[in-house]
Order: C-alpha cells, then sequence, then structure tokens
C-alpha cells in the first residue's frame, strides 16, 4: 500500500516534508484539537486568527479570556467546547511539563488521552506531529481505505497494529525511502489522506492502487 501510494504521487509537490504544516510545533497541538468534526480549510481560519494574535503558545492560551478565544476559532465548529478544552489542555501542559519542549520529549499518550477532549486520533496526531514520535495515526480515510482492500477491523488499536506489522516487517526495504520512523509514519498517514480526498468517491479505491 504504501509503495502503490508512493507510485501515484503521493504526497503531492510542495507539501510540508511530514506532512502537517507546522510539525514539531506546539500549533499542531491546537490544530488536532480544533480539526475534530469539521474540514481542515476551516480549522486553517481559526489557526490564522489565533496566529496573527500570537496565541499560538501554551502561556498565551492559558491566560486569554474564553469567550474571546471561542470568538478566534468559531469558524472551526464546537467553539465553545473548543475554547474550554484549549484553555485547560494549554495549562495542563504548563502544570505538568513547563513548556512546549520538554512537552514535545517527555508526553506519552497516556497523559494525553487523559487530557480532557483527546481521543485516541487526536493523541496519535499529536505524538506523532507534535512531539515527532514514530506513531501511525488511523482515521477514517485510513479505514475507508483498509476497508476497499476488504479488511474491517473491531477497533482502533487492532487497525493500527495492522499498520505497524505490515511496515515494520518490511522496514528493511522502506527504509530506504525515508530517513527515520517517524517521517514514514508522519508521510504514510498523509498520503492516504491526500489520496482518499481525490479518489473516494464514486471510484474504487482499490483498483486505482493495483
Amino acid at each position: 500500500m504504501l509503495c502503490a501510494l508512493r507510485r501515484l504521487g503521493y504526497l503531492k509537490d510542495g507539501c510540508e516534508k511530514l506532512w502537517w504544516p507546522e510539525s514539531g510545533s506546539f500549533e499542531v497541538v491546537v490544530g488536532a484539537i480544533l480539526t475534530q468534526q469539521t474540514k481542515w480549510s476551516n480549522v486553517e481560519i481559526s489557526l490564522s486568527n489565533l496566529k496573527n494574535r500570537s496565541l499560538l503558545t501554551s502561556y498565551a492560551l492559558a491566560d486569554i479570556d474564553e469567550y474571546e478565544l471561542s470568538l478566534l476559532i468559531e469558524k472551526s465548529g464546537f467553539k465553545v467546547q473548543k475554547a474550554a478544552r484549549l484553555k485547560r489542555l494549554a495549562r495542563n501542559i504548563i502544570k505538568e511539563f513547563g513548556d512546549f519542549e520538554d512537552f514535545r520529549q517527555n508526553v506519552n499518550r497516556e497523559w494525553l488521552l487523559a487530557q480532557k477532549g483527546i481521543g485516541l486520533e487526536s493523541a496519535d496526531a499529536i505524538l506523532c506531529y507534535a512531539c515527532l514520535k514514530p506513531v501511525m495515526v488511523v482515521d477514517s480515510y485510513a479505514n475507508r481505505l483498509l476497508k476497499s482492500f476488504g479488511y474491517e477491523f473491531g477497533s482502533y488499536e487492532e487497525t493500527q497494529e495492522w499498520f505497524y506489522d505490515g511496515i515494520l516487517g518490511r522496514w528493511g526495504g522502506i527504509c530506504e525511502l525515508y530517513d527515520n520512523e517517524n517521517t514514514l509514519f508522519a508521510r504514510f498517514h498523509g498520503k492516504i489522506v491526500e489520496f482518499c480526498k481525490d479518489n473516494a468517491k464514486g471510484q474504487n479505491i482499490k483498483a486505482l492502487m493495483l
């Protein structure tokens, strides 16, 4: 699957190296919350609003008035809920880690999942794209792609394990294409998303990849 996506030209030219914009930064943490149940184009507007106000740091989000924050992220939907969750998360990061760099180096999946509003997909996106850990993100696009090949799993973890087994079992050949495991998982997830966005409507996805 990975080689097929590479052969088909995903990721597209000019894309971020790790696909998610501003990978390795606190902006990814914010984006992972905002993108829940909305389109990324809406998230980009919200992130731009925050960036223009210099609010894409844990300290800034922890201090801003919650109502004011909700107005800035309104385009992402569920503005009240997401504003509350972003402020709570920012405060917890400061309390537990002090700053984003320590968070990036030392946070784990269990801590993220204990935070209100962060589920498995969001936690793994933060680990992969903000913390640059070798984690495979499983989303609706990945499940859609697997279903086209006849694979259906009972849980997020089972689907993720299938990806890990397939990729790491062929690591000897795949490692020649990528400089480290984080790059591999980050770009693989990105390839799946971009491919499904282009081809999922009324087309035989399996046939396109064979």
